[in-house]
């Protein structure tokens, strides 16, 4: 007998679009209400989808790029009250309507959450949704279109997740707020402590990212279908540009796309009561959430990830399996060292052949934003249900490898009343690490710890290191002078242990070599 109580996953709905036209009809809450739409089909209710869209009595939408960062921002306006808007379009009256912060974490974070609530009895049918509209922006934008997404349902929803900036005033200072400076950052310090070249970790991400191409080569949902090869994807040419030593375009998440999904989750009992057949169900067998030292540069070790692998560990022991008992997994892959550190902390190795992604992950399959995990959800239900009592793991991530969540699903189902243990557990536990002190005025001699190089259209424009000051062991944060030949001299060279010297330059910390 299974608890009724359960939680379980009865439907999930994924959309790409990669030809049509902008229009004031799909804006971003009638794309997530797409979505929703497919995956309440995908249920196979006898009361039938729209019947059972009215039942769903908590509603949360991923927020929108749009509504987040000044470089995405959309001219062509937004909803009130996103989750309104999408319940309003389900004939729905949820009495949560939950808007979500800003985090690749949060749609795992989510079902975490919900599943906790329907195993308490407090909520019947919970719907996370999201969707990005970023190629119809652009396209709209280039066009000339007068598109009109403005809607005002009522109301304001309740924000949910964690509204700090991912970065400290210090990193800010000196530029770096980009998830696109933090990971090839993050990139370099994994090499260093790998003890590669820069040509050898160059051909190591490629055979990784490889991976995740060839799925998406198979994925009719994939923005990238091309199954570029390791070398094609290590190497720099005109369709591969370096956006930010060392990443090439194609090791960067895509998000100029137009995507949207929608899962739902209700308890064992409403699901037999709503008629939804067994094939169609998804247990949550085990979930986690924890975040890291939030500021990057005051991590101790910037090429790993103890809350990884704390939600990992924590989901697979309320499973009761190992990390030996997943078929699948869907790890984060916004940049190769989300994966690499992630593959550590669960404990992958590099020949380890079982799937890393199963949607081909956020370069080739598209990175929709804060929604990405959503399709990831989506998909996993899909392999699960395709090899009945497999074990499936989705691993999410949030800011600069700094939120995390994970899950376990599989069609078999759950022994016993659904419990997890209670998060603050996980997160003290990873609060009590000590942090890196970081000077805010080094002056004198010190060593590259990690290091990037930013590239504009056509060249490198900027340089950021973290650096060790010699005697005090202290971190910093600096930029490179403003010379041409000492960024080329970065990109021809090793510079981890490099000597420098570091001053104060008009507000900010400037190194040049020593």
């Amino acid at each position: 007998m299974i608890d009724p109580r359960t939680p379980v996953l009865i439907g999930g709905g994924q959309i790409t679009d990669i030809t049509g036209k902008p229009s004031s009809e799909r804006s971003r809450v009638a794309f997530c209400a797409e979505a929703a739409r497919a995956a309440l089909a995908d249920a196979k209710s006898p009361i039938g989808a729209k019947a059972l869209g009215r039942k769903v009595d908590a509603l949360a939408v991923m927020e929108f790029f749009s509504d987040i960062s000044p470089r995405f921002a959309s001219p062509f306006g937004r909803s009130s009250n996103p989750p309104l808007s999408v319940a309003n379009r389900l004939d729905a009256r949820p009495r949560q309507l939950l808007y979500s912060h800003s985090g690749g974490n949060m749609p795992q974070y989510l079902v975490n959450r919900f599943a906790e609530e329907i195993a308490r009895g407090e909520t019947e049918l919970a719907l996370v949704c999201g969707a990005e509209l970023l190629r119809s922006t652009q396209n709209a934008r280039k066009a000339g279109l007068a598109i009109d997404w403005n809607e005002d349902p009522g109301g304001e929803p309740e924000r949910i997740g964690d509204r700090r900036f991912g970065f400290s005033d210090e990193e800010a200072r000196h530029g770096l707020r980009a998830a696109i400076h933090f990971y090839p950052l993050l990139e370099n310090a994994i090499r260093g402590s790998l003890k590669r070249d820069v040509p050898a970790h160059m051909a190591a991400m490629g055979n990784l990212f490889e991976r995740l191409a060839a799925v998406a080569k198979d994925n009719p949902l994939a923005t990238r279908r091309e199954g570029y090869s390791a070398e094609q994807l290590a190497t720099i040419s005109d369709d591969n540009r370096w956006i930010c030593f060392p990443y090439p375009r194609l090791m960067n998440a895509n998000a100029i796309i137009d995507q949207a999904a929608a899962v739902l989750i209700t308890s064992v009992e409403k699901a037999r009561e709503w008629g939804i057949p067994q094939d169609r169900w998804v247990f949550l067998h085990g979930c986690a959430d924890g975040t890291d030292t939030w500021i990057v540069s005051e991590r101790r070790q910037l090429d790993a990830s103890p809350a990884i692998r704390g939600c990992s560990r924590l989901a697979l022991e309320m499973a009761g399996k190992t990390p030996s008992d997943v078929a699948a997994f869907d790890l984060y892959s916004c940049f190769p060292s989300a994966v690499e550190v992630a593959m550590k902390e669960i404990g992958l190795g590099e020949d380890d052949r079982r799937p890393i992604s199963v949607t081909g992950g956020l370069p080739f399959f598209g990175g929709p934003g804060n929604n990405y995990v959503t399709h990831s959800i989506a998909e996993m239900m899909n392999v699960v249900r395709r090899k009945p009592g497999t074990l499936g793991m989705v691993t999410a991530n949030g800011n600069y490898l700094t939120k995390h969540s994970a899950g376990l699903y599989s069609t078999e189902p759950t022994k016993g009343p659904w419990r997890r243990q209670d998060p603050k557990v996980l997160q003290t536990a990873l609060d009590a690490r000590s942090k890196q002190a970081v000077n805010t005025a080094p002056a004198g001699a010190g060593t590259i710890e990690t290091y990037c190089v930013a590239y504009g259209k056509t060249a490198p424009e900027a340089a950021y290191i973290f650096g060790r000051l010699d005697g005090s062991g202290d971190r910093f944060v600096a930029l490179a002078e403003n010379d041409p030949a000492l960024l080329a001299d970065m990109l021809a060279r090793e510079q981890l242990g490099r000597k420098v010297n570091v001053r104060q330059q008009d507000g900010r910390n400037i190194f040049r070599f020593a």
